[in-house]
């Protein structure tokens, strides 16, 4: 009982929901008349429950044996995880409810995604543009709105169309970022019969993919900014990410010259350094609004 508790708890991956934050700070920073209290719930609900529920459910139908994100030794799943994702996920929509409904069908919406990304009978992942499109559909363009509307005042319904850009540079930074996520487990995914973006393009084409996709979220990141008047923002935005840019850098040069740099540790560290990064980022806009 005792190691199935700790299996479940580990694949949950707590931790890998600061990967994802990001978009939740960045969501945040551009509301305007924040609820607090509501902002702390949409925190509580995705970070706490959403993200790992569906971190749980992909490792129960993945059943890895290598190292997934966040996890160099995972262990085998129980059938205990596949009960604990499932109430982790009612609970999220229960609580939803003191949001609001069109909150509870936006995480409704999520949640079927990641099953359906996941699912042995679906397999979204299978496909690598569909299942590149449904991350970061869900995890950016979405979730953005569900906390940008969600954290304002009860009552007042936010103008979408105001944020509809930075809703994009969300999904691209994430759609940037993802196949770099992958990459080591090129192998693995083969195995599987799993045919990632990240497989399809290659440890070169990985790379390049990133660099051109950072680089057009970076043009729409700029757009929205200097149109809203927020250039100190943008700014200290920039700033912060200069590491990301520069570690990515060094290791597409590693990577080019010996393709066994595509490796676990190497794409944690990218992982970490870009969460930091981005996450102070966003956080020091929220801090200056």
């Amino acid at each position: 009982m005792k190691q199935t508790r700790s299996s479940t708890l580990q694949l949950l991956r707590l931790p890998f929901s600061f990967f994802l934050m990001p978009v939740y700070w960045f969501a945040l920073s551009q509301v305007v008349d924040k609820d607090w209290g509501r902002a702390l719930l949409i925190f509580v609900i995705l970070h706490g429950l959403v993200y790992p529920a569906s971190n749980g459910y992909n490792s129960y139908m993945d059943r890895d044996s290598t190292p997934i994100g966040g996890l160099e030794h995972p262990p085998q799943p129980t059938r205990t995880l596949f009960r604990v994702t499932l109430i982790m996920d009612l609970a999220a929509l229960a609580l939803g409810c003191f949001i609001g409904l069109y909150f509870v069908a936006g995480l409704a919406v999520y949640i079927l995604a990641s099953r359906a990304y996941s699912y042995r009978g679906i397999r979204l992942k299978k496909y690598p543009i569909i299942g590149w499109l449904t991350v970061i559909s869900c995890q950016g363009a979405l979730i953005f709105f569900l906390v940008y509307q969600g954290s304002h005042k009860a009552g007042i319904w936010a103008d979408t169309l105001d944020v509809a850009p930075a809703m994009l540079a969300a999904s691209l930074l994430l759609g940037g970022f993802y196949p770099l996520t992958q990459i080591y487990q090129h192998e693995a995914d083969r195995q599987d019969g799993v045919r990632t973006l990240s497989l399809v393009l290659g440890y070169r084409g990985s790379f390049i993919f990133t660099g051109l996709i950072y680089g057009v979220a970076f043009f729409v990141l700029a757009y929205y900014f200097l149109s809203t008047l927020q250039i100190r923002e943008f700014q200290v935005l920039a700033t912060c990410m200069l590491p990301v840019i520069v570690y990515f850098l060094i290791w597409a040069v590693k990577v080019w010259r010996d393709p066994a740099a595509a490796n676990f540790n190497n794409t944690m560290r990218m992982n970490i350094l870009a969460s930091i990064c981005t996450n102070a980022g966003f956080i020091a806009v929220l801090v200056m609004g």
